[in-house]
């Protein structure tokens, strides 16, 4: 059954990957989620991956360590690409072809990023996982997932966090945050919500890609998403 958009970007936050965040990757949320791609690409829906690395680096200065801003940043691109791989692998168990494409060279791992071999891939039904961000520093894995959505020209944005959708204010420090069902992109910056970052908002509200941002805690929810239901909060021009 075809889903509501043509092209999907899913972006996968790192910790829900975690599961009990007990370990760095959990292997049933891996294999849950890497299912619920497979079969929205058996579907007829293209779909493209950005994965975070909170579960295994958050930036420059992790648990006390002091490092330069640049190579933190490159370490960050590295543990993405380890979550590529991890999550590539689970997909191909699911059934489908799946290609690890990363923004630095990186040849004996994966392919280089191109945005034209990408787009031949996902019309051939693969799934196509974006590593390493852009392959600079300064940029954030947000910035990253508009940047290649407006790339590879698809139609929504599916962002799976580890919560429920953009509040007022911290929902874990406020029990009376309250949700928004749909904002515009205009409307969040001028709030001065933090659900994206300036420029990942600016990229989206200029291309008119449509984000959704929704709980991970339940891996079907991405489903739900393709499928055009608000079940967190919709960014839109």
């Amino acid at each position: 059954m075809a889903t509501e958009f043509k092209r999907v970007l899913v972006k996968l936050s790192g910790e829900a990957l975690a599961g009990d965040g007990k370990s760095i990757l959990n292997g049933d949320m891996l294999s849950d989620v890497a299912k619920v791609l497979s079969d929205l690409a058996k579907d007829g829906t293209q779909v493209c991956v950005v994965i975070g690395a909170g579960n295994i680096w958050r930036g420059a200065r992790q648990n006390g360590l002091t490092v330069d801003r640049v190579r933190g940043d490159h370490m960050g691109m590295l543990a993405t690409l380890i979550n590529s791989i991890a999550m590539q692998d689970y997909i191909i168990k699911a059934g489908t072809n799946c290609r690890v494409m990363s923004a630095v060279q990186i040849q004996q791992f994966c392919e280089t990023y191109s945005q034209y071999k990408a787009i031949e891939y996902l019309e051939q039904g693969e799934i196509v996982i974006l590593a390493c961000g852009v392959g600079y520093p300064f940029f954030s894995t947000d910035t990253g997932m508009m940047l290649r959505a407006a790339e590879l020209k698809c139609d929504a944005v599916l962002s799976a966090k580890n919560v429920a959708g953009v509040y007022d204010k911290d929902p874990v420090k406020y029990p009376d945050a309250k949700k928004f069902d749909t904002l515009t992109y205009k409307e969040m910056l001028s709030l001065g919500l933090k659900a994206i970052d300036q420029s990942a908002a600016a990229i989206g509200e200029e291309s008119g890609i449509k984000t959704v941002l929704f709980p991970l805690s339940n891996p079907q929810n991405i489903i739900r998403a393709a499928n055009g239901e608000n079940i967190g909060t919709i960014l839109h021009n």
